[in-house]
Parts: structure tokens; sequence; C-alpha cells
């Protein structure tokens, strides 16, 4: 265990479904417990790894659906089964942080969060590592931190923070005072917030002290603070499953922990950092972020082409043959085969509805 750190508890979220990531991610496997990115580990795994060196293993937890907690006992060994916090259903971000607030508030009442996510690429986890460091030093003074990605360039599907001023060095790494959360920008509104130079991507990556947060849970969340505390009272005692039937099953919103805090929260800051992340959101990600074989295409699979770039092909069982195609993302399962433009990428929910309208459903489990 790092020392310098004793109340810090890395908290990993992995609920998600992973819907845009079809027909690879489904209901019953979703893209957090897959290995998209060819290295043999799981995107779970891969967070798990990145914060081992932070703490000591029992200080890192994982926050999932209750559905799924087998898996991540199976993918993660090494962490305590009570460490993994299984929601009876989801409710939203606000509510899975706040579920992992009272486990650690009963633990330890100087505790130190840092909120992570199961399914990013972060090609820099010393980065990570480093302003982790940096935050739980600042979280001391009860602030709400956010994580802020350097732009490349101006993403229309990534929320943005406008940065204000500067707040001081902490671990070597600069914070800044959070002006506020912006939604996801049209093109020309994306291009003003890069050239401004004052704006980053939202991570949805946060740091704080677990009394810090719930103090603001209190203020702007009434009732998901009700429910918590009446919830942490039944932890780990015969009433527990009770009480998440009182407390949890009638929440209502299932509201973000940007929509429920962050946009209203009294003191809020941000690192601005290079990680090297991307949220691997879509399949067209995958095609950006992955490295390309020597005519431009991205191939977990046998493919032999004829004129063929700039295009992603996976299949676990066939040879995918392709001529002429540009720019195109071809996915074969063992039941299904998607075909779309990379451009189209976004699109996957809406074809994912025509398929439940059709009552097509043991396709999206």
């Amino acid at each position: 265990m790092n020392a310098s750190n004793p109340h810090l508890y890395p908290v990993i979220l992995a609920g998600g479904v992973g819907s845009r990531l079809w027909p690879r991610s489904r209901k019953n496997s979703p893209k957090q417990f897959l290995d998209l990115t060819g290295t043999g580990r799981s995107m779970l795994q891969e967070a798990f790894e990145r914060v081992q060196s932070l703490t000591a293993v029992d200080h890192i937890y994982v926050i999932t659906n209750a559905e799924y907690v087998d898996v991540v006992q199976a993918q993660l060994p090494a962490l305590p089964a009570a460490n993994i916090v299984g929601e009876p259903v989801a409710r939203g971000s606000a509510a899975a942080i706040g579920l992992a607030a009272i486990h650690l508030q009963q633990r330890d009442p100087e505790a130190v969060m840092a909120v992570l996510t199961a399914d990013h690429l972060i090609r820099k986890p010393e980065a990570l590592r480093q302003v982790l460091v940096a935050g739980a030093e600042l979280a001391q003074t009860h602030t709400l931190i956010t994580l802020g990605i350097e732009p490349a360039y101006a993403e229309t599907g990534y929320g943005y923070i406008e940065m204000g001023e500067l707040l001081g060095e902490y671990n070597h790494r600069v914070a800044r005072r959070v002006v506020r959360l912006r939604e996801k920008p049209d093109a020309e509104t994306a291009r003003q917030y890069l050239q401004a130079g004052n704006y980053v991507w939202n991570s949805g990556m946060f740091i704080w002290r677990v009394d810090a947060i719930m103090a603001e849970f209190a203020r702007q969340m009434p009732e998901l603070h009700t429910a918590l505390q009446h919830l942490a009272q039944a932890l780990h005692t015969p009433r527990a499953s009770a009480a998440f039937e009182r407390w949890w099953m009638p929440l209502q919103g299932n509201p973000s922990i940007d929509y429920g805090v962050m946009e209203g929260a009294h003191s809020v800051a941000v690192f601005p950092v290079d990680l090297g992340w991307n949220d691997i959101g879509s399949w067209a990600a995958l095609l950006e972020v992955l490295p390309k074989d020597a005519d431009g295409n991205v191939a977990h699979a046998q493919h032999l082409h004829y004129d063929s770039a700039n295009i992603l092909v996976f299949s676990e069982n066939r040879t995918i043959a392709t001529i002429g195609l540009r720019d195109m993302i071809i996915v074969d399962t063992d039941d299904v085969v998607l075909v779309m433009p990379a451009e189209r990428a976004q699109d996957v929910k809406q074809l994912l509805n025509e398929f439940k309208k059709r009552d097509l459903m043991h396709f999206l489990h």
C-alpha cells in the first residue's frame, strides 16, 4: 500500500451495457468485461491494474449490477468479495456513486474516493496515478474534483468543462476552478471551445472526500441522500435486502452525477490532463484508436481484401473478405453480422430499437 495515500479508495464503475458496441457488447456480456483492444485482458481488468500500485488491493472497490458480481469476481480474483458492490437495479451514476460512498464512509470517515470507469481506454496509466495522488491532496479542502481531458480536436461527442482561474499545483499537477459544465456541443461550438483554450473534455472521473460528496447529496439530492442514510444503517445486516427494496427501488429519474451534483456544487476544481484517453463509446472510436495494419485497417479476424482502407473487421470464427471498401465497420458474431459506415456508428442504438419493435430481444442478450 502507498503509505502516502492511506485514505485513497479507487472506485471503479462497471455497471453499463455498452449498447453502441453491439453485437459484441450485450446485456449478458457488456463491454467492460470484453477484450476490445486486443490486449488479452478485459477493460475492467485493465482499469483494476491501473490502480493496483496506488493503494492496497482491499482499498479498491467495484460498483456493478448485481447480475455481474460473479463476473467481476471471476475476472478480478485478487479483489475481496466484499469490495464488489452490486446494485439491484441501475439508478444512474449519482446513485451508484452514493452507494459506494456509504460503504466507504462506514469503513473510513476520512476516505477520499477516486471515481473511475471500467470502460475507458487510458494509454498513459502513470499520468492517471499521478493526478489521483494530486486530487487526493486537493480533496482535503472539501473541493469536488473532476479530471478534464486536454482536447486533441473539436469533438462533438463529449461534454466539455469550462475552466477558470488557477487554484494551485498539487503533486506537480495544476488545478483550475470549474466555471461550468457544458453539454455536448455542435461542430461550430466545439471549434470555438478548442480555439478558446480553456475547455477540456469531461472524462466522467472524479475525486473527493466521502463527507464532501455526501454533503452535496444532502443539499442537492435530498431524496437520494435519505435513501442512502437508511441503506447505510442496513448494510451488512439481515435487513439489507428489505432496505434496498424500500429505499433503492423507488428512486426515480436515474440522474447522472453531473446533472445531480456537479452542475450545482459550491466548490469544483478540474485537473486538465493528457491520459491518452478515449471512452470507447462506439465502433468508430475503436477504429480510430486501435493500431492499423499496413493497409490502414483494424482487423481482429482473418481479413482478406482488395483495395479496402480504414475499415474495422471483427469476427470470432469467419474469414472476412472485402473489395473496395472505405471507412466501414464489419462485426461478425455467432448469430448476427453488423455492417455500417464508420460515420454512422452512433446510430447503433437506433438499430437496436428496431430489434425491440420486432420482438427480437434474444439478439440483444
